[in-house]
């Protein structure tokens, strides 16, 4: 109820501006605090030499982010310049055997850039999981799967394997648990599709060209084996309509994304300053829950350009790959939050659909919300704060069920069916002010560290406590409110596109 319920306008008006005034103020507050520390001795790991011409100095805390546009910059476009040239003379020429092309040029990229002991490494366990699969017993894929998985992120095996790898190099070992985790992955899904093909299996080349085609294979996204193997299968190569604009226009984004990441990076330490818990304790309120925002809002960010800018090279190869994650800021149900849809779309086909079948049952939704988050604990790689995260977003998921039901009893149900569609929007929305920060709260956890978490929340729920607190569960709900609507308006609108295609 309430999903299309319509508010007034000047009502809508009034939280769009609260939110903006909000976000203003606390990047204000933001500022100040990048520019009085950017000399602070606690931060000279952090922040180095940028713009001189305009006194700023540049947020280097994430090394991922430094490493894509430095070090593994010229390999990037070398290497993925490459394969789109060499992609689209085999779309011309062999369109019928482009898939067996993509799995040639990947495969001589991978041995080129980290040897052929590491190859030989990738191919052991391409070899492992498809003997598995042939005996066509999903529990035994499952098994094989993790135990692979297990032997690159449970010591002393990661490191017994890494060690065959000789060699130096900045990016070694970024490359190299990258690569082998995602093969794993590809692997188990081969696996479990081939176990419920009906007629044989799926042939050991169909496994090499799915998980050496190169845009995939270090850094992903995992694109299901039934949904690959369909796409690269297809001789007749046509774009949509205005396919090719739409590339274009993504990829100019994703460098303006870029550029203004590197702008924000100059004027807002949002990455250095939860490093020094004594600086950052200074802050105030509305600083500290701007902090915790922005550093979700960056990691999206990150995730969208890098997700992103493969997609696009997938895109020109003729395939439709898992989309970016849907934005931070329009999240406030923990089923929907997410930073890599392509392991989230694998989960949740093999592991959380599976066993949770609808969502509705609440034993089925514990058992199968519990096993996804094992398997994305190992994924992450187990240790004491993923440990956490994973606690406290696998009870975020099952107590948004537990509330559900809860007010689906009869009283409830009776009171909220008495209340207009507005009414029970605005309910709606106070408690998903309250799910919005939990997730923020939740994950900062991962992308930054377990005493910043218990230090914004402290402030926000009990020194800042009632002023605060309200105020900023207030300014939540009018995002809230702002996220519904929009909502609303793409319901509507897809509505309005299903009934058009009836009538053709």
């Amino acid at each position: 109820m309430g999903v299309k319920a319509m508010l007034p306008s000047y009502e809508l008006g009034f939280y769009a501006l609260v939110v903006t005034c909000a976000v203003l103020y606390s990047g204000s507050g933001i500022f100040e605090a990048s520019r009085d520390s950017m000399n602070r001795k606690a931060f000279r790991d952090g922040i180095k030499p940028g713009w001189h011409y305009f006194g700023r100095k540049m947020d280097v805390a994430d090394f991922e982010w430094v490493m894509w546009f430095t070090s593994f910059r010229n390999i990037i476009v070398f290497a993925l310049s490459g394969h789109v040239l060499f992609g689209k003379i085999c779309s011309m020429t062999v369109p019928q055997h482009r898939a067996v092309m993509y799995m040639i040029y990947g495969a001589l990229a991978v041995l080129g850039s980290m040897g052929l002991v590491y190859l030989m490494i990738i191919l052991s366990h391409c070899l492992l999981l498809y003997s598995v699969a042939l005996a066509k017993q999903k529990w035994l894929c499952y098994v094989a799967g993790l135990c692979c998985l297990a032997s690159f992120k449970v010591e002393p095996f990661g490191s017994w394997q890494s060690g065959f790898v000789t060699g130096a190099f900045d990016l070694q070992d970024v490359l190299f648990y990258g690569g082998c985790t995602f093969t794993i992955m590809r692997c188990m899904s081969f696996a479990l599709e081939s176990s419920e093909r009906e007629e044989g299996i799926y042939s050991i080349f169909d496994l090499l060209k799915y998980n050496f085609y190169l845009p995939f294979f270090f850094f992903g996204p995992v694109m299901t084996f039934d949904q690959f193997h369909a796409q690269v299968s297809t001789r007749e190569l046509r774009r949509k309509d205005d396919e090719m604009k739409s590339i274009r226009v993504n990829a100019l984004l994703h460098v303006g994304a870029i550029v203004a990441v590197d702008i924000f990076f100059h004027f807002f330490y949002i990455l250095t300053l939860p490093s020094d818990l004594k600086f950052v304790n200074r802050l105030s309120d509305w600083s500290l829950a701007g902090l915790a925002y922005s550093n979700l809002v960056y990691d999206w960010v990150k995730a969208a350009v890098m997700f992103g800018v493969i997609n696009t090279i997938a895109r020109l190869d003729h395939l439709d790959p898992p989309q970016p994650p849907k934005c931070i800021t329009l999240l406030y149900i923990f089923a929907e939050t997410h930073f890599d849809r392509g392991i989230n779309d694998w989960l949740c086909k093999y592991v959380y659909d599976h066993i949770g079948e609808n969502h509705d049952h609440i034993l089925k939704e514990l058992v199968a919300s519990t096993a996804t988050f094992a398997i994305t604990t190992l994924w992450l790689g187990p240790c004491e704060v993923v440990y956490i995260w994973s606690l406290v977003n696998c009870f975020g998921l099952n107590f948004e069920l537990w509330v559900q039901k809860f007010f689906q009893l009869g009283p409830f149900a009776k009171l909220e069916a008495k209340l207009s569609g507005a009414m029970s929007r605005r309910i709606r929305a106070a408690f998903g002010a309250v799910n919005f920060w939990a997730i923020v709260l939740y994950n900062i956890l991962a992308l930054n560290s377990l005493e910043f978490a218990l230090l914004v929340t402290k402030r926000l729920l009990v020194l800042g406590f009632p002023v605060s607190t309200l105020s900023i569960w207030f300014i939540t709900y009018c995002g809230v409110q702002l996220i519904k609507e929009r909502e609303r308006i793409l319901a509507i609108e897809e509505e309005d596109k299903s009934d058009k295609a009836k009538a053709e």
